[in-house]
């Protein structure tokens, strides 16, 4: 039986992890899961309660940085895989507050190291270097914004043209290609963080590396685009405009909503993800995203128009409407102040993931986009649950004033 240390599996994309890997291992291999999240503002344990209730799944209420506590779980656990998940994780909270990003991001990242360096270490080889045990892993699941920000080179999408062979596989079945530059992070980009979100980002990179290179210590590296899907804290874009739409609220934009994101359907991160703690080489870094940029503002009339038309085909649907049908419509779009130092562009480019371990992304972005709204329209006791007067207050402040 395999054992996986899983923090931050209460957030997004933890518990969509989470619930991947039990649904692909069940009744084929035995795991057993360890989760640990400490439960701030974006973790819910409601989430996962069906997971819960497996008997070889674990919940920990423990902050990464927490020395004591995570020398005693890794002391009571045999664990196999770390998958480090747990971060601060909103720009716009970092920029508020960068210090909990400091702490969190790069102090909880190198205790989780340093705890399963100690587990794993059975003695040293002839160099002074720590032998471990046999088949372990620690996996850091990091991001695209590490990198900093690309041009965007083209005011309007340009086609764009995928030659080999193997990397097509990454846009099977799909058309109409686009791309906004000419410039795509590869591994091989060198970091470049321009806020305190990626800045602290790429400091726990950095110290996952120093691991991997000074003690030998088996890691891997993740680097993602832009998640959407079930379960997504509604304070990112995709979910709140969907929450706003069927409220008929204002759809907060940034700037002139002209920057370009490149978008990953959560499902098939975590399937990324799933083949590199199983099949990644060690000590390398695997980009994974899908070729999907896209403008904020084609995003946010996107989600627009494909929640009208869900609402308009099910009456069941209209059940969770709080405006007239009318009402939603591009109207609901206002624009507000930018960000601070907001990035222009990321685009990943996946080819390596692709080539080596023969990944490529299931879900085409507009399919994913209407699962995602039809999952919100039928999941709303979910929304509600996880909208406290803390997000409430968060709201206020982020968009109230702009």
């Amino acid at each position: 039986m395999k054992t996986y240390l899983v923090t931050g599996a209460a957030g997004f994309i933890g518990s969509n992890f989470l619930k991947y890997i039990l649904k692909k291992y069940e009744g084929k291999e035995d795991i057993k899961v360890i989760v640990v999240d400490s439960l701030t503002y974006a973790g819910n344990l409601g989430t996962i309660k069906e997971e819960l209730k497996d008997p070889n799944v674990k919940f920990e209420k423990v902050d990464i940085r927490d020395r004591k506590e995570i020398e005693r779980i890794f002391a009571e656990n045999d664990v196999d895989y770390v998958v480090n998940f747990a971060a601060e994780s909103h720009v716009d909270r970092s920029i508020e507050n960068p210090q909990i990003f400091l702490e969190t991001n790069i102090l909880g990242t190198q205790n989780l190291l340093e705890n399963a360096k100690k587990a794993w270490t059975r003695g040293k080889d002839e160099n002074g270097y720590p032998i471990y045990k046999e088949g372990v892993k620690y996996l850091q699941v990091a991001t695209d914004e590490v990198y900093g920000s690309l041009s965007k080179d083209y005011d309007k999408a340009i086609d764009l043209v995928i030659d080999d062979e193997e990397v097509k596989k990454v846009v099977k079945n799909r058309t109409n290609l686009k791309t906004y530059g000419d410039k795509f992070f590869t591994e091989k980009t060198s970091l470049d963080p321009r806020s305190p979100y990626s800045a602290s980002k790429a400091g726990a990179d950095h110290i996952v590396i120093a691991y991997g290179e000074t003690y030998k210590l088996p890691i891997n590296i993740t680097r993602c685009s832009n998640n959407y899907g079930p379960y997504h804290f509604p304070e990112k874009l995709i979910p709140l405009m969907i929450k706003n739409v069927l409220e008929g609220k204002k759809l907060p934009v940034y700037g002139k909503g002209d920057n370009v994101r490149d978008w990953l359907y959560v499902e098939d991160h975590c399937k990324g993800i799933d083949l590199v703690v199983n099949n990644g080489k060690l000590g390398e870094v695997y980009n994974i995203g899908g070729f999907n940029e896209e403008q904020n503002i084609n995003i946010v009339k996107l989600i627009i128009d494909i929640t009208k038309q869900e609402l308009e085909a099910s009456e069941e649907y209209r059940k969770v409407l709080k405006t007239d049908l009318d009402n939603i419509n591009y109207n609901l779009i206002t624009y507000v102040q930018d960000r601070l130092g907001h990035d222009m562009r990321y685009a990943i480019d996946p080819s390596k993931i692709a080539k080596e371990l023969g990944w490529y992304p299931e879900t085409d972005f507009e399919t994913g986009i209407r699962k995602t709204v039809r999952w919100y329209l039928e999941n709303q006791e979910w929304v509600n649950e996880v909208i406290s007067g803390d997000y409430q207050k968060y709201y206020d402040e982020m968009y109230g004033g702009r």
